[in-house]
């Protein structure tokens, strides 16, 4: 009796496992499959390049005298009911405005107590440890040579949940970024990028 309700479950399990709806790869680029409640790629995607956009449009990377502007990411806030990496939002829109040629991001300080890459710094502190003579000394990072921000980019991303009627909710999410200039403490840009999604109320968007 115990090996045919045994069996009788395993059967169950492997009839089970056989009705998982297939694994299928996503074409990223041209994907325009089934939007989802929460927030996914493609919104990352649009929220980053109108961003961009929008930045490019008013001037503000015109600098007097020419060159490029000195970037570091400032903190984003994560102000919704979902558990995302606000980095990868920004890393979006660093990627974009490394690519226009308009700015230069720095590595060396950013949000947080770590600068974005640590290495700018490990490298710098070999100058005073034991081992220093090791290293050829016309190779190690000299003094005085790391370049400062000289704007900031900063924001937050807000999400609203709102009863649409007795089926349907929507859920509305704000993009907000400014960008300061770290002398003067101005903004030189702001904008807000709002992205609304309207389904039922038993889906849930965290």
């Amino acid at each position: 009796m115990i090996k045919k309700l045994l069996l009788s479950s395993f059967v169950l399990a492997v009839a089970s496992f056989g009705c998982q709806p297939a694994t299928e790869n996503i074409d990223i680029i041209n994907d325009a499959g089934k939007p989802v409640m929460g927030l996914d790629y493609r919104d990352f995607d649009r929220a980053a390049s109108e961003m961009v956009q929008s930045m490019v449009a008013s001037g503000a990377f015109k600098k007097e005298g020419g060159g490029r502007y000195v970037v570091a990411k400032g903190r984003i806030t994560n102000d919704t009911m979902q558990r995302i990496d606000t980095d990868q939002l920004m890393a979006k829109v660093e990627q974009e405005l490394t690519r226009s040629g308009l700015v230069a991001m720095t590595a060396a300080v950013g949000a947080g107590v770590e600068p974005r890459d640590s290495l700018v710094h490990s490298v710098r502190e070999v100058r005073d440890s034991d081992h220093a003579d090791e290293f050829n000394q016309d190779t190690l990072q000299a003094k005085g040579q790391l370049i400062a921000p000289e704007l900031s980019i900063s924001g937050k991303i807000i999400q609203r949940n709102v009863r649409y009627d007795n089926d349907k909710q929507q859920v509305e999410y704000y993009f907000q970024l400014r960008m300061t200039n770290l002398t003067t403490g101005l903004t030189f840009w702001q904008n807000e990028i709002v992205l609304g999604k309207r389904g039922s109320n038993k889906s849930v968007s965290w």
